[in-house]
């Protein structure tokens, strides 16, 4: 279907910074043609994909000198700024702990330390205290440093745990006794981060990923032993599916799940029997997704969308586990979204979205009545789970949060509906929540539906006569709802009199499963058109105005950034394109690259034409035109495996050669972190200073 060729290099790279005023580095061009149903594309930056060419690293190096140029004149607003978001960091933070197997566990960091200790109580909580993981002692001499993935054996005794030191998502295993700190000689690399122990105490399952980091192949280690003698377990060997491992609570049971976009398909083994072989639950069918949630007995919860788009809860007996024997729980209703649930002996606790709201409810196995927790904020989010791995529950906890309340974790008593705060995130900084106030408004998008807006600002300071600057974001992909958190970052602009808000646009979940469904494939075109929308309406109705207004989304979220500028430069005063993936129909076409076998049912598949041409009709790289655009920062990484460094990198340099206009086009890209850029606490605050000092100068703020 396509055809590739790479003529001669056409120019050389050129980057001159004049003493006053900053020029951008000139990007060399080396046409690469492509060729797919007739149609020829040319992309002279596709040189830029190989980052073991010296040029390469050398141009990124130009690109971020650019960038510090640019951006010299902010630096004391950009510490003002760092020095905010650090004050409102609680210091010494403990997270709540939740028991397992007879163990406490909980996180807590130190003042002044970047990382934080993993940490356990034995019995109770007066015990002496074990950190199992002193993570500022294992990052030091780590610009990078995340613990992906841990799991503790049902002995106690032992930790399996997963190491990424590079951002790039393949972690190496270690194994240790936790009371002696031993390491055990063997690590095992290329590993996902998942990983569950049989109940024999030696044998540990693991996940390793293939050449394009995708999560393929289960595997079976036992401890001591050389991993040269590993045995598979399960192997996928679908390229559009990946596997994770999974367990109940009580850990009886080992969960494989593969799974693509829109399929999925389980095994289990009994943890008792790490020889036996994996038992198929239901066989994989398009469009059919489906999870185990827990077990009961001899009956498995599986939570499913089997004839029930928004999902169910059933059951299904353990022997024979097939849909043909599934049972309805909690059956389908076509306005509420099942997000998931889980099962005590008393009761059930379902987490729902209704209206595009968190719904939490309590379901009284005995009595058959059920009722929901009650909440009060107009824009919310409240997540439900258990304190302890116990079945015979009366209780559960639940975070709440909205724009203005930080994270609060209630007690919530099934039978009772009381409810008892436990802890609340301390916002240093003198942060009151009552000078802040939270709206949900709703757009109308081009096709009459309407799209939820949340939105926070500082009531003295909103003018409601366009004369707010405002940072509107948004996701739109993969089903994922952005919900409206707190984020104690986004003070610093509203104390200087921003409008922050969230767009609830097509492609996530907000409103149902018809909410994403809209907003992938054929229909990619509603998550960029609601955006635009949403953008129009806060302009329209004097939260903002056109010459103030900011956009804002990262991964998935600046493709949508690519997107919307693309088709409507005019609109916004300046865009943060975090990690955006924006050379869509290239990168499809190239299944080496991570995610792409993964993700065709998400965006299209290059080889189906009326998807291709859709894609291409979309794709931000492809569709840069002369325009005058508005002020653009683009951030990226080095060992970003799941938006390469590229992407934004080339379209950088596209835009700037079609910007018929005068706003800056900066790219500033991390060399040594990958998809979530820095790892400490502290040193991530640092881009998020710089990208709020980016657009708190071009507002005059």
């Amino acid at each position: 279907m396509k055809n590739f060729t790479v003529p001669v290099v056409l120019s050389i790279s050129v980057f001159v910074l004049g003493c006053s005023q900053p020029e951008p580095p000139k990007t060399k061009k080396v046409p690469a043609e492509f060729v797919e149903y007739g149609h020829k594309r040319t992309d002279d930056y596709y040189w830029l994909n190989n980052r073991v060419d010296s040029a390469v690293i050398q141009h990124l190096r130009a690109e971020n000198a650019y960038t510090d140029a640019m951006l010299k004149h902010t630096e004391n607003l950009q510490k003002t700024i760092y020095d905010e978001l650090v004050a409102r960091i609680e210091q010494n933070y403990q997270s709540l702990p939740t028991r397992e197997n007879g163990y406490w566990y909980y996180i807590r960091y130190e003042e002044g330390k970047q990382y934080p200790f993993y940490c356990r109580k034995k019995g109770d909580l007066t015990t002496g205290e074990e950190i199992f993981l002193n993570v500022p002692q294992m990052a030091a001499g780590h610009q990078i440093f995340m613990v992906r993935g841990y799991s503790v054996s049902p002995s106690n005794r032992l930790l399996a745990y997963g190491i990424d030191t590079t951002g790039n998502r393949q972690c190496a295993l270690y194994m240790k006794n936790i009371a002696t700190s031993k390491l055990s000689p063997e690590v095992i690399s290329n590993t996902s981060g998942n990983y569950e122990w049989a109940n024999d105490n030696t044998t540990l399952f693991y996940v390793v990923n293939d050449n394009t980091i995708r999560a393929y192949r289960v595997m079976k280690h036992a401890l001591g032993a050389d991993p040269a003698s590993d045995r598979e377990v399960y192997s996928e060997p679908d390229s559009t599916f990946s596997v994770r491992l999974s367990s109940t609570r009580d850990h009886k049971y080992i969960f494989i799940a593969s799974q693509s976009t829109l399929t999925s398909e389980w095994r289990y083994l009994a943890a008792d029997r790490p020889g036996a072989r994996p038992e198929l639950v239901q066989p994989r069918q398009h469009d059919v997704l489906y999870s185990l949630e827990d077990h009961e007995g001899d009956q498995f919860f599986v939570y499913t969308n089997k004839d029930a788009k928004n999902f169910k809860l059933v059951r299904a007996p353990i022997h024979n586990p097939g849909m043909g024997n599934w049972k309805d729980v909690i059956p389908h209703r076509p306005d509420t979204l099942l997000q998931g649930a889980v099962v005590f002996t008393k009761y059930i606790v379902a987490q729902q979205k209704i209206g595009g709201l968190s719904q939490i409810l309590v379901i009284d196995r005995g009595k058959s009545e059920s009722h929901y927790v009650d909440f009060a904020e107009e824009a919310y989010v409240a997540t439900m789970y258990p304190a302890t791995d116990a079945y015979n529950l009366d209780s559960i906890r639940y975070v709440y949060t909205s724009l203005t309340s930080p994270r609060s974790d209630y007690m919530y008593n099934l039978a009772s509906r009381q409810k008892v705060l436990l802890k609340q995130e301390k916002v240093g900084g003198g942060y009151d929540g009552k000078l802040y106030e939270t709206r949900r408004v709703a757009a109308t998008a081009g096709d009459g539906v309407k799209v939820p807006i949340s939105i926070v600002y500082r009531k003295s300071l909103f003018k409601g006569d366009g004369s707010n600057p405002m940072l509107l974001y948004a996701y739109g992909s993969y089903g994922a709802s952005t919900e409206p958190y707190f984020n104690s970052s986004v003070i610093s602009l509203l104390d200087r009199g921003f409008v922050y808000g969230i767009a609830h646009i097509r492609g996530g979940q907000e409103m149902g499963r018809q909410w994403y469904e809209d907003g992938k494939v054929l229909k990619k075109k509603n998550t960029f058109t609601d955006f635009i929308a949403c953008a129009q309406y806060l302009s329209d109705q004097n939260f903002t105005s056109k010459g103030k207004l900011f956009a804002n989304g990262a991964s998935a979220g600046g493709m949508l950034m690519g997107a919307v500028t693309n088709m409507r430069p005019d609109l916004f005063r300046g865009v943060l394109a975090e990690v955006p993936w924006m050379d869509v129909v290239t990168d499809m076409e190239n299944s080496s690259l991570p995610l792409t076998t993964l993700e065709y049912d998400e965006w299209g598949h290059p080889d189906i034409k009326e998807q291709y041409e859709y894609m291409l009709s979309w794709s931000p790289y492809d569709n840069v035109k002369d325009a005058a655009y508005p002020a653009i920062l683009a951030t990226g990484g080095l060992n970003d495996t799941q938006v390469p460094y590229f992407s934004p990198a080339k379209w950088v340099a596209r835009v700037r050669e079609h910007n018929t206009g005068k706003n800056p086009v900066i790219f500033k890209v991390n060399m040594g972190a990958g998809h979530s850029g820095e790892s400490g606490r502290f040193e991530r605050q640092k881009l998020t200073a710089l990208k709020y000092a980016f657009i708190i100068d071009l507002a005059g703020k």
